[in-house]
């Protein structure tokens, strides 16, 4: 088992922000990124839906001989790890939004979460809100059109930008000094984020964090790929693959992206 890859999955080209994050920490170790673009955005579709896109993708990985699978997408690890977990022998990692850590470290003592109706209206978000938000303030706001801007390669369009103004004032009114990404999509919003908010307030997403995850259950599992070489990189879309290589260019070892219908 140890040889095997890691198994990624997301709708789209967001959770490569976290296979860029576990790479890093794990240049050795084997992975299989699946884009699931043509059923972008998740966050907008039933919990029946994302549960049965989720397993769609996880079967299609433990096909290909997966040790492990990252869920790198906040609303399918909301609303069907659980399920996953339920129905599969393999360890899954999921992404929640950092609400714990922003919590912690507020000064004013309001937070601003950016996220997708899939998330913000899942259980498991709201356990976590109450678990670790306290007495925070949270400014709830959903990110209504940008997986699909993203997803198209327009970060840097006047629509993504005026769209982020339209959602962080309500945050801005508030208080807020820190802000949290609720879908792995948004890291590659920051650039975008860091023009329009003031220096003051520090933007929170969980990419390092699942990575030092992802670390920790090999250890437990004792999964860890002891081969001292690179690990072999494979992507694979069922849409646009021009879309997905403009999130690797800075990849250099980066050999397999491939249209893959599924």
């Amino acid at each position: 088992m140890n040889a095997k890859p890691i198994g990624i999955f997301d709708s789209g080209v967001g959770g490569t922000s976290i296979w860029k994050e576990i790479h890093t920490l794990l240049p050795h170790e084997d992975t299989i990124y699946l884009a699931d673009s043509k059923n972008a955005p998740y966050g907008q579709k039933t919990k029946e839906e994302i549960i049965s896109l989720s397993v769609k993708n996880t079967e299609l990985l433990l096909s290909r001989g997966c040790k492990l699978i990252v869920v790198a997408c906040n609303t399918a690890t909301t609303n069907a790890i659980s399920y996953l977990r339920e129905n599969y022998k393999v360890p899954f990692i999921g992404i929640e939004p950092a609400i714990k850590p922003a919590a912690l470290n507020s000064g004013t003592g309001t937070v601003g979460v950016l996220a997708t109706k899939g998330t913000l209206s899942s259980s498991l978000f709201l356990k976590t809100s109450k678990d670790h938000a306290g007495e925070i303030i949270l400014v709830e706001q959903e990110g209504v059109g940008l997986v699909p801007l993203i997803e198209s390669g327009k970060i840097n369009s006047t629509e993504t930008k005026q769209l982020l103004i339209n959602y962080i004032k309500p945050m801005l009114e508030a208080n807020m000094d820190h802000m949290v990404l609720g879908c792995t999509h948004y890291p590659y919003l920051i650039p975008v984020l860091r023009e329009i908010l003031p220096p003051h307030v520090k933007i929170i997403d969980c990419g390092a964090a699942v990575a030092k995850q992802t670390l920790a259950v090999l250890n437990k599992e004792n999964l860890q790929n002891p081969k001292k070489t690179p690990g072999e990189i494979q992507f694979y879309t069922n849409k646009d693959t021009k879309i997905l290589t403009s999130f690797l260019e800075d990849v250099d070892e980066l050999k397999q992206i491939a249209y893959l219908n599924f």
